[in-house]
């Protein structure tokens, strides 16, 4: 009987369907599709799961705004994020919407009762500023000039009778948890801002929203209220795998291994959501990935400046792998970056047409030319291409994105160089193990860029095969 495989399972964050997708979600699935694709590669059972995230206030005003229904506007929405997965060649398993009857709100029901149960469900008055883009009410601390930090915005003041999460009730065990690694975040950076948010004191929080003014599903028990977008939106990690439906599945792939996420919601995914799995008795995540934004010429995205980056349209232009490569390469995994298009260009032109695809043509071109058979690689290669592997799975499992493909560039170089010193062109005694040995080298720079790259990996391969190779990527010219 074979093995079992090893399970291995990945979330990206769910945007919210209030605004067409922008590269700063294009980042986040990209670098989850690339530890998906990695994973696969060793062997391991993959679950990877993106989606929509529908209710709640943001869509519900945007839909006003467009003079449409909710529902209708958020399946428009969140075909446009379906449609990016595919655009971007990402390899997800699952796309969950929250708005989902059959499989979400089973799993969003489910969980409220098991909060009850643990007795941590009560209803009070509450007064305070809530900020409709968090989705969150905020604290005096949370604000600057009576408006959100993070979103600039002014908050709204809002007095209801809704039904709490005691939160404060799991904060210790969060603590120690997240002290510990056991919940274990990544970058060091943003355990602290958790460890530092939990010691400050944070309240137990509104799960439902009054109905007359929110767009959600209702609270069984209460026609009057719906729930909280957060209730609503955390539970798609566990609806996904049939948490209240299919306990076959859900217990095969549950506990995620990796949340990916943004930096705005960590709050959310390092403390609500591990105090909501305690108090279901379910086991926690096993570790929160947080990349940074990413600004266009230094300047924070906003439709306001018109300077919003569409997808779509960067991959359309450029191609998709050399969007893929221009956010993992540039954009630092954990920090915030910045996106041009003169820094695209450049990337594009110096790494991707002048370094990778030129070198695929040059060798390709001399093993036709030359009638050269692949054979296993000579002794300059041997070091170089296992140190090259071994660096990218090392860096991988890092989640340093950007020093990974540095790895893979350094053999691209080493091969340049190699090319310019034997010199097969000239027919020398060698030439045929020259070439032999760059191809090889060949297959083992598409064998790594398979994660990142992947149209870009078969193409490489094939032209080895083939000793036929079109221009990976034509040089932009203005």
């Amino acid at each position: 009987m074979a093995d079992k495989k090893e399970k291995f399972y990945i979330t990206t964050s769910i945007p919210y369907t209030n605004a067409s997708p922008h590269i700063g979600f294009a980042l986040e699935i990209i670098q989850a599709d690339v530890l998906a694709r990695y994973q696969r590669a060793l062997k391991k059972d993959v679950f990877f799961l993106t989606g929509t995230d529908e209710h709640g206030q943001k869509t519900l005003k945007a839909a006003e705004a467009a003079g449409r229904k909710p529902l209708e506007f958020a399946d428009e929405l969140s075909k446009k994020f379906q449609d990016l997965t595919k655009v971007l060649n990402i390899s997800n398993d699952d796309f969950i919407r929250t708005t989902d009857q059959k499989r979400h709100l089973p799993a969003v029901n489910k969980l409220w009762e098991r909060y009850k149960e643990s007795g941590d469900i009560y209803k009070k008055k509450y007064k305070g500023f809530y900020c409709s883009g968090c989705e969150a009410f905020k604290t005096q601390k949370e604000l600057f000039d009576g408006k959100c930090i993070i979103h600039q915005r002014p908050v709204e003041e809002i007095e209801e009778e809704n039904y709490f999460f005691r939160l404060s009730k799991y904060l210790p065990e969060i603590k120690k948890l997240v002290e510990k690694d056991e919940l274990k975040i990544i970058p060091e950076s943003k355990k602290n801002e958790i460890l530092g948010m939990i010691n400050q004191g944070l309240e137990d929080v509104s799960f439902s929203r009054a109905k007359e003014k929110y767009w959600g599903w209702p609270v069984p028990e209460d026609e009057s209220q719906v729930f909280y977008v957060w209730q609503d939106a955390l539970p798609n990690y566990i609806s996904a795998l049939g948490y209240g439906t299919d306990d076959k599945q859900f217990k095969k792939y549950w506990p995620a291994d990796v949340h990916c996420i943004g930096k705005d919601i960590v709050k959310f995914h390092a403390v609500y959501w591990p105090a909501m799995l305690l108090s279901a008795k379910l086991d926690l995540p096993k570790l929160i990935f947080i990349h940074g934004f990413i600004n266009v010429d230094g300047q924070k995205m906003s439709k306001s400046l018109g300077n919003v980056i569409d997808p779509f349209e960067l991959a359309n232009k450029y191609g998709v792998d050399a969007v893929r490569y221009y956010l993992l390469r540039e954009i630092l995994p954990t920090e915030d970056g910045d996106f041009t298009y003169e820094k695209f260009e450049q990337r594009h032109n110096a790494d991707l047409a002048s370094g990778l695809g030129n070198l695929v043509s040059r060798v390709v071109t001399l093993a036709k030319k030359n009638d050269v058979k692949l054979k296993k690689p000579g002794s300059d290669f041997k070091k170089i291409i296992s140190d090259t592997e071994e660096n990218c799975q090392k860096l991988l499992g890092e989640f340093k994105f950007n020093e990974a493909l540095k790895s893979i560039w350094d053999l691209i170089g080493f091969c340049d160089k190699y090319i310019n010193e034997k010199k097969p062109w000239e027919n020398n005694t060698d030439t045929k193990e020259v070439i032999s040995d760059l191809l090889g080298a060949l297959l083992d720079i598409a064998k790594n860029l398979s994660p990142f790259l992947p149209e870009t990996s078969e193409k490489i391969k094939e032209a080895v095969k083939t000793k036929k190779s079109d221009i990976l990527f034509p040089k932009i010219i203005k």
